[in-house]
């Protein structure tokens, strides 16, 4: 991720700190401020050009490595991720550890089928490839049975409209499901949870990263996708438990907090598909008490609302 992205974002809560303050002085410092912090932020998390591991293949109950597919293969469920780095799982020593690969199994053990793995994802990936991921998988062959879609990370760092970002999702998840397509979509993660990002920095990335996973939501909903809040259901472990839940750059997950987001994403796309055995699915929270409990209590925390408020209006 370049330096230039964490400066975008600091330009944007730095805006509005100037703008909510009449001292020319003042506002200079808060400016320069932002500027530096968003420097500081890209040089304590490392980047990580590493290509995650290769995943896709069949995966069936209880098999300890996948069959590779090939052309005269069978599976009884076809499914395809899309998205950005977490999608791909950046951050995994090894493919046991990829998101996908933990969905795949666990739908493979819960339903007793025999489940395809497609992986369309590309580290770095915004809104706007969503629609070249889909476009890929047309070309590839028919659409899958199900699809999970992690995307927004890097919308939010990129200071993306929040409208914009969200239709575009919404355009891709409407594609899938009108092929009959299952569509899960894990929406923007908590950037909050970030500490190595320094505030005010992080308060400016996280409320705009929480007002894009709401846009996700419902744009999933009415694209008849089903929408996981993983902001709202992951911040409380990572929180908890930085040094266990994330990678060593520091800002992807490590092994333990993908697993943690699988565990969260399986049983709603097992009950997208119809094959959820494990009981009623637990209400979703909309909003994570432990992060809430971060938020800063001063007057540019409630200046940066403001502007991401105007921000998501924009085109």
């Amino acid at each position: 991720m370049p330096v230039t992205r964490w400066r975008t974002a600091a330009k944007a809560g730095a805006a509005t700190v100037l703008a909510g303050s009449s001292a020319g002085t003042a506002s200079w410092a808060a400016y320069r401020h932002l500027m530096s912090q968003a420097t500081s932020a890209r040089g304590v998390i490392g980047r990580n050009t590493a290509k995650p591991p290769e995943a896709d293949g069949v995966y069936g109950p209880g098999d300890l490595s996948p069959q590779r597919w090939r052309a005269g293969s069978s599976a009884d469920i076809h499914l395809m991720i899309f998205g950005d780095s977490t999608a791909a799982g950046v951050g995994c020593a090894v493919a046991d550890e990829v998101p996908g690969v933990l969905v795949a199994r666990g739908l493979a053990d819960e339903t007793g089928k025999r489940i395809r793995l497609s992986t369309k994802a590309i580290a770095g990936a915004t809104s706007k490839g969503l629609e070249g991921q889909v476009d890929a998988m047309f070309v590839a062959g028919p659409p899958p049975d199900a699809a999970v879609i992690l995307i927004g990370t890097n919308d939010v760092t990129k200071k993306f409209s929040i409208p914009s970002s969200a239709s575009r999702l919404h355009d891709a998840v409407e594609r899938l499901t009108a092929k009959g397509t299952a569509v899960v979509v894990g929406t923007c993660p908590d950037l909050g949870v970030v500490t190595a990002i320094p505030q005010p920095l992080r308060t400016v990335v996280r409320n705009w990263g929480r007002r894009l996973a709401r846009a996700q939501a419902s744009a999933t909903l009415q694209a008849g996708g089903h929408p996981v809040a993983l902001a709202d259901l992951l911040s409380p472990e990572f929180l908890a438990a930085p040094d266990t839940m994330f990678s060593a750059d520091r800002f992807h997950p490590s092994a333990a907090g993908y697993e943690l987001a699988a565990q969260h994403l399986l049983p709603v796309l097992a009950a997208a598909l119809g094959e959820w055995t494990g009981g009623p699915l637990p209400e979703l929270p909309e909003v994570s008490a432990s992060a809430e409990s971060r938020r800063l209590g001063t007057r540019a925390a409630a200046s940066v609302d403001r502007f991401l408020r105007r921000r998501g209006t924009e085109i």
